[in-house]
């Protein structure tokens, strides 16, 4: 065994103990295992489920927290955390900007940790706030700001050592208003139990984030980015577990099979169900402070996307929603395999493998996938998030032989975000605004339930 064999399997392991830390990890879909059945009208007007299905709201804006502020709105990604005892950290993303302090978590009142201020001023509102949710009793524990003075902080995504990464969908440079450069992504842990140091994370890149999934395998994070020219992203740390620490941005090609345009709007270059071998491309410049990195690396052969979006890693491969990619501009769900070697490939050797695992070409059936995560009986879960003037967004369940249907009809003008699993198979998911935290149980029997 070489070196650099020795390290992947000690990373591994270690990974591997730290992972069960997450919930809603995936696992392999019961063949012939049903799809829950059609959706029932909510009385309340909010939330339509399957037959014996049921929701709670856990947190709402404006509710006031354990440490004084209050829920802020536009809820957006979140990742569940286990803590033990039955109980799970809910990190949730505040999508918001200076012109949306009165919608924040602070008014008017001071904050000592915040990574950027307005004007010198008030901490900006973009942020997280935590959840302490109790399993068993179905009850909020406590709640808090967590992360203070980002911007739109749109997803992110869980790690396997027990920590939320918080990615800023906005590239604003420091200036007149602004005392930092803007465009990062932070590290939230669970343990946290108030505002956290923040901590740009500035090896992962500055552009128009997305979400994060980490390979707990490896360590390895993949990234996604918010444009309609977006690059799919992959860092390989320096010291795995250890961000700061520093480590390569690369970005995926498909330079082998000749396409290095995935979003089918011109021809379908890349179809259904096809799987095409990936290189990686080492990115120079990362900190981007003109925002030209996708352009860069497009330039130097990397395969671009339609607007990146939500990424969940599961058993041994991750997908990742492009929301207006297809030929229909619909959406699709990218699966990406990674290889036994990868992130030790040699220059010009493969990696691992991208597959074109859904495209849309309905909009009954499937309609701007957003955020996702993959149910405990393997099935994934996208949000949808419409750009029609009169939205009618449902969380649409994807089955591993690539047919969708209806799970969740929001009944609100808004989009579901931040859909994600604890260790007991409860679902929670947010309304973007007004901000609000749901719990959705249903059945457990099987047949009915995720199991």
């Amino acid at each position: 065994m070489d070196r650099r064999s020795f390290h992947r399997q000690l990373a591994g392991v270690a990974f591997a103990g730290l992972a069960s830390m997450v919930g809603g990890s995936g696992l392999a879909r019961a063949a012939g295992s049903p799809k829950p059945g059609p959706l029932q009208a909510d009385p309340a007007g909010l939330l339509d489920l399957p037959q014996g299905w049921s929701y709670r709201v856990v947190s709402r804006m404006g509710d006031r927290m354990d440490d004084g502020h209050v829920v802020a709105d536009k809820a957006d990604g979140m990742g569940c955390i286990a803590l033990g005892n039955g109980r799970v950290a809910l990190i949730r993303n505040h999508e918001l900007s200076a012109k949306d302090a009165a919608r924040g978590a602070f008014g008017t009142r001071a904050v000592e940790r915040a990574f950027d201020r307005w004007r010198g001023d008030g901490a900006l509102p973009g942020g997280t706030s935590t959840v302490i949710y109790d399993l068993r009793k179905q009850a909020v524990e406590s709640q808090f700001a967590s992360l203070a003075g980002t911007i739109r902080n749109c997803a992110g995504g869980t790690t396997p050592w027990g920590s939320w990464l918080s990615c800023e969908e906005d590239v604003s440079l420091a200036g007149s208003n602004l005392g930092q450069d803007h465009g990062w992504v932070f590290e939230v842990p669970a343990s946290a139990r108030g505002l956290v140091e923040p901590v740009a994370l500035k090896g992962l890149g500055r552009f128009n984030h997305e979400a994060a999934t980490v390979d707990p395998a490896t360590g390895i994070v993949y990234l996604t980015e918010d444009r309609d020219d977006s690059l799919f992203y992959r860092f390989l740390p320096a010291r795995p577990g250890r961000l700061a620490a520093g480590g390569r941005l690369q970005a995926l090609a498909l330079q082998a099979s000749g396409v290095d345009d995935t979003r089918n709007w011109n021809g379908m270059a890349f179809p259904t169900r096809q799987r095409l071998q990936a290189n990686w491309i080492d990115l120079e410049g990362t900190d981007s402070r003109v925002d030209d990195l996708r352009k860069r690396g497009r330039a130097g052969g990397a395969a671009v996307f339609a607007r990146g979006e939500g990424i969940h890693f599961g058993d041994g491969e991750l997908y990742f929603t492009c929301t207006s990619g297809g030929a229909a501009k619909l959406g699709q769900v990218f699966r990406y395999i990674p290889a036994a070697n990868e992130g030790h490939e040699r220059a010009g050797e493969g990696s691992g493998w991208l597959e074109n695992f859904f495209e849309s070409t309905d909009p009954m059936a499937f309609n701007f996938g957003d955020n996702l995560t993959i149910a405990p009986n393997g099935d994934l879960i996208v949000c949808e998030d419409q750009y029609t003037d009169i939205v009618d967004n449902h969380l649409r369940g994807i089955t591993p032989a690539g047919e969708a249907y209806a799970f969740a009809r929001c009944r609100l003008q808004t989009e579901m975000a931040g859909a994600c699993f604890a260790p007991d198979g409860t679902l929670f998911v947010n309304l973007y605004s007004p901000g609000m935290t749901l719990a959705i149980t249903g059945p457990a029997t099987a047949g009915h339930g995720w199991r």
